[in-house]
């Protein structure tokens, strides 16, 4: 198939499958001249990528041409896309065209419609890697496990889940910590020939540490009524050079979504769709998630804890110390989030 459509936000996961086609395709001793690397931001690095994707190769192998941030199946321009169907049908099966991007293409585009078109044929391949959300743990353990079987690793269960609580969904640092991981159950343990010394959840507890801090996190502690956890967490995020207005958006936007789920479900509305829509909630499976995290408690207490949240963004845009503004607003107006 020499038309492979590359897409998702794991920017890791997706170089590593670029990275696995170009050293399965293209011949080491030819490589200079059968394998190119352009740039699709460059509307005429985009037209070239089309001509030289419809050159045979030199010598052994095949040639491949990466195009990352490929235009074509997003926001593409007349031009662009009339250049890609003249030239699909001209790509020789010793050519390999690797069009990449981290959004997901648009179905609505002609040019979208071809690709899929040779893909529903078998003459082209189409791969996604998305990242899981901060909230989706199901998720974040699933990309460690498909992680580790990337790269040739056994990983016990209770491993997989304790990365996914170190780490979430930072897929660049989750293939660098298992490697270290892999290095370290290597020393440790003398598997048999042949095979990999699986990584268990204590080496992940002795190397990585534990539960990673997110924005997301100290929400989950101030719905809890945990204000002490909740500015402990947000020092650690501060510490990490998180932008303290950025972590005031996270909150915001996870504060209010709690707020619509809650509001709509004291008006009876059942149908989750309905809800996401009107909460701005992009995946509506994420209604369930939030109906169990503020099961049993009511619309004020959110209502409470944006006020309190508004707070703090006012002493931040005034030029407060990020930690005494945080501090002010979830300690000192606890009892105003009731």
């Amino acid at each position: 198939m020499p038309i492979h459509l590359l897409w998702g936000d794991d920017e890791a996961a997706r170089g590593r499958a670029v990275e696995a086609l170009i050293a399965e395709l293209v011949d080491p001793a030819w490589a200079a001249i059968n394998l190119s690397r352009l740039d699709g931001n460059d509307p005429d690095q985009a037209a070239r990528a089309l001509e030289e994707a419809r050159t045979p190769p030199f010598g052994a192998g095949a040639r491949v041409v990466a195009l990352q941030r490929s235009p074509f199946c997003n926001q593409c321009p007349a031009e662009l896309a009339d250049q890609l169907e003249a030239a699909l049908e001209l790509i020789p099966e010793s050519c390999h065209l690797l069009l990449v991007n981290p959004a997901k293409p648009d179905g609505r585009l002609r040019t979208t419609k071809a690709l899929q078109k040779l893909v529903k044929a078998g003459q082209a391949s189409e791969r996604s890697f998305p990242l899981p959300a901060v909230w989706d743990e199901a998720g974040q353990v699933d990309l460690v496990a498909r992680t580790a079987r990337e790269l040739g690793l056994a990983l016990e269960p209770a491993a997989a889940e304790a990365l996914a609580e170190a780490i979430g969904s930072d897929s660049a640092r989750l293939a660098s910590e298992l490697e270290k991981l892999s290095l370290f159950a290597a020393a440790e343990a003398a598997p048999p020939a042949g095979t990999a010394p699986a990584i268990t959840a204590a080496a992940v507890q002795a190397l990585v540490g534990g539960h990673s801090t997110t924005a997301l996190a100290v929400g989950d502690a101030l719905l809890a009524g945990r204000p002490a956890e909740a500015i402990a967490l947000l020092d650690a995020l501060l510490a990490s050079g998180e932008p303290a207005l950025r972590i005031v958006a996270t909150l915001s936007g996870q504060i209010r979504g709690w707020l619509w789920v809650a509001l709509l479900d004291r008006q009876g509305e059942q149908d989750v769709t309905a809800i996401a829509q009107a909460a701005g909630i992009g995946n509506p499976k994420r209604v369930y998630v939030l109906r169990r995290q503020i099961r049993g408690r009511q619309p004020e207490r959110f209502l409470g804890l944006l006020g309190q949240l508004l707070e703090v963004e006012v002493q931040l845009k005034r030029g407060a110390d990020p930690g005494a503004a945080f501090r002010d607003g979830f300690l000192l107006g606890t009892a105003g989030a009731g």
